[in-house]
């Protein structure tokens, strides 16, 4: 039996790390001459967002995250004015709406054949 390489490897630990999460924790302590200065706690988690919000990760961010978008979308209704397309490299056209001041802002996102 021989030894192959298999290219999926990585795919699957990121699959596995977005779908169901990992925690790592590490105490650092520094010292010199054995007398410790500086004492660093770290706690990570990398997980999907779905996966964090399942676990209660990220609430606020997401309560604001929204929050800001439908803001932004409220905001934006009175000032809009023309639409004009956006050229994707593809046979097909992404709308964008003009405002007064003459920015562009997206409306709809699409993308070309992968």
């Amino acid at each position: 039996m021989r030894p192959r390489k298999d290219d999926e490897a990585l795919v699957d630990v990121l699959d596995v790390l977005l779908r169901d999460g990992a925690i790592l924790r590490a105490d650092v302590i520094v010292s010199v001459a054995d007398i410790p200065l500086v004492g660093i706690k770290l706690t990570a988690a990398i997980a999907g967002m779905r996966t964090m919000q399942e676990y209660g990760l990220f609430e606020e961010w997401d309560l604001e995250h929204r929050r800001t978008a439908i803001t932004r979308r409220h905001r934006g209704k009175g000032r809009r004015k023309a639409r004009k397309p956006l050229e994707t490299g593809t046979d097909e056209q992404v709308p964008l709406e003009q405002s007064e001041d003459g920015s562009r802002e997206e409306t709809e996102e699409r993308s070309g054949p992968d």
